[in-house]
């Protein structure tokens, strides 16, 4: 039995965390790569799309936890029993796709923070040390531990980027418009599309489940206080990303540079370089390198339950619920998270197979629809009783399935064109 919820919020807000977690760790490069492309492209009339891709995650998170509130179960459980069992073998072969990619992807994102802030040691070096600092975080701390961390990382994150942001000369009456009266421009599509989609996670959302078990949140009466976590996470990322498109809009769209990788970052930390000397290049630094580590960190820790609750319900259908602490020191927890450390470090030296980039693109494409799709379906359920879908829950959400199936079709007609 889960002991009982808070009643006053200023109680709440003294459990919040799992929210600030989840939030953070589906920051990526990623995020601050398309955030800042739309901010050098389109400028500030773009500074909605932040706010609105953290409100759809906030609501798939959201929905995710609902499910569990109501029902005692994981997201992952709900697709076997009511989706198909067949479900659960392709969602293990794209979770394996998924870390190994993305597992090089964040090794190399924080070698490459790192190497700008000490050039002493190389981007790879950086890369590795990131990487098995993080496995023996994990292996040895508990949740508690693991959280705090998070919390003072993201915390150096949000303060670096936004305090770069605040002391740019941008117009005020244009950082409203660009908020609050939603424009898309000529052929941005795409790319609006894409920041919007892009804020907040993907597959890292499945870990808010075992991070609430941690906590020991558990029955309806919970609803309250995941809405207030989650909602102070998601709005610590959508001023995250208004901070980064702004940064985009001021710095790097009057010179025209365009941004091209992760490279136009570290050029925008070389601009404000000029502009405020080295402390103001390594502010920005410290931002970038804040939003990384801590999604390299969530990952490191929340994937290996996704994994170890996969395995033992294909060994076990129908079995009780998993203890996210149990499973956190099961050898299946931790062979992944050795698995999610070593093998990817090939990538960094060998560069990322096409065929693996292709699979990975085509399946990540179609597990957001899916996601959506499914919550859809789940959350709807009588089963469900006082924490139904009501129609704002399921707007969000059809306005989440359409997003992402546009943005599969997308994503999939690149690669076949390739």
């Amino acid at each position: 039995m889960s002991s009982p919820p808070p009643a006053r919020l200023r109680h709440v807000l003294r459990l919040v965390g799992p929210g600030i977690v989840v939030a953070a760790t589906g920051v990526g490069a990623g995020d601050l790569v398309a955030a800042a492309k739309s901010g050098a492209t389109y400028g500030l009339p773009l500074l909605w799309t932040a706010l609105l891709g953290a409100l759809l995650k906030f609501s798939l998170a959201e929905g995710i936890a609902r499910w569990q509130l109501a029902t005692g179960s994981t997201i992952l459980e709900g697709w076997g029993q009511f989706v198909g069992a067949g479900v659960r073998v392709l969602f293990l072969i794209y979770l394996l796709i998924w870390s190994f990619v993305v597992a090089a992807a964040l090794m190399s994102a924080c070698g490459m923070a790192a190497h700008a802030l000490v050039p002493t040691l190389s981007v790879e070096v950086w890369a590795i040390l990131h990487a098995v600092a993080a496995l023996l975080f994990v292996w040895l701390r508990e949740y508690g531990g693991f959280e705090s961390a998070m919390k003072w990382v993201v915390g150096l994150m949000f303060v670096c980027i936004l305090g770069s942001a605040m002391v740019q000369r941008a117009d005020a009456a244009s950082v409203l418009r660009g908020l609050l009266l939603p424009t898309l421009p000529v052929g941005g599509t795409v790319l609006v599309l894409g920041v919007i989609g892009g804020v907040g996670g993907t597959l890292t959302l499945l870990s808010y489940n075992y991070w609430m078990r941690e906590k020991g949140w558990s029955g309806a009466e919970w609803a309250a206080t995941v809405r207030v976590d989650l909602g102070i996470g998601y709005m610590l990322t959508g001023l995250f990303g208004v901070a980064v498109i702004l940064l985009g809009g001021v710095v790097l769209l009057p010179r025209g540079i365009e941004v091209a990788g992760r490279g136009g970052v570290l050029e925008m930390a070389a601009i404000l370089g000029e502009s405020f000397g080295r402390p103001g290049e390594l502010v920005f630094l410290l931002g970038f390198w804040g939003a990384v580590a801590s999604s390299l960190l969530g990952v490191w820790q929340g994937v290996p339950y996704l994994f170890g609750d996969s395995i033992e319900m294909l060994r076990r259908p129908g079995a009780a619920a998993i203890d996210a602490r149990r499973t956190r020191r099961s050898p299946l927890y931790r062979g992944y998270l050795l698995f999610m450390t070593f093998p990817p470090m090939l990538l960094l030296l060998l560069g990322r197979p096409v065929w693996l980039v292709v699979a990975y693109a085509a399946l990540g494409s179609l597990f957001m629809p899916f996601l959506a799709l499914t919550l859809l379906l789940l959350n709807n359920r009588t089963q469900m009783g006082p924490l139904r879908n009501g129609w704002l829950a399921n707007s969000l959400l059809v306005v989440c399935v359409l997003l992402f199936l546009y943005l599969a079709g997308v994503e999939l007609h690149s690669q076949l064109g390739r």
